[in-house]
């Protein structure tokens, strides 16, 4: 069993930034690795970003750029760090652990948190 918490979610301006934060717990979570996914209005949930515990990183290729993930392994934390927020980044953010398989594909993500809501506004 993994635990997964997301925090950080909130209102902010358009061009504002963000750290989003998911705390992970479990007996079992040195087998696994963390990606962030989100889920607009009307949207489908979709891959944001994802890395392992050595460190490598994968992102949405529309994102990297503007979003960077990050992780502190003493902590058992990963960060999602968001700049230059626009409307479209609008979502509920989620975050989720994985074993094996695409990490970029959802079905594969065994666990899940709840979810912290991002909303951009003018």
């Amino acid at each position: 069993q993994v635990q997964l918490v997301e925090t950080g979610g909130k209102l902010v301006q358009i061009g504002g930034s963000l750290r989003l934060s998911c705390a992970a717990s479990g007996r079992t979570l040195s087998t696994y690795s963390l990606g962030w996914f989100r889920q607009g209005p009307g949207k489908e949930r979709e891959f944001v970003a994802h890395i392992t515990w050595h460190g490598d990183t994968y992102y949405s290729d529309s994102l990297k750029g503007r979003f960077a993930i990050s992780r502190d392994n003493v902590k058992n934390t990963v960060y999602l760090q968001m700049n230059s927020l626009e409307p479209g980044d609008t979502a509920v953010y989620f975050c989720a652990a994985i074993r094996t398989g695409d990490v970029t594909q959802e079905e594969g993500y065994e666990y899940w948190g709840q979810g912290t809501q991002v909303t951009v506004s003018s």
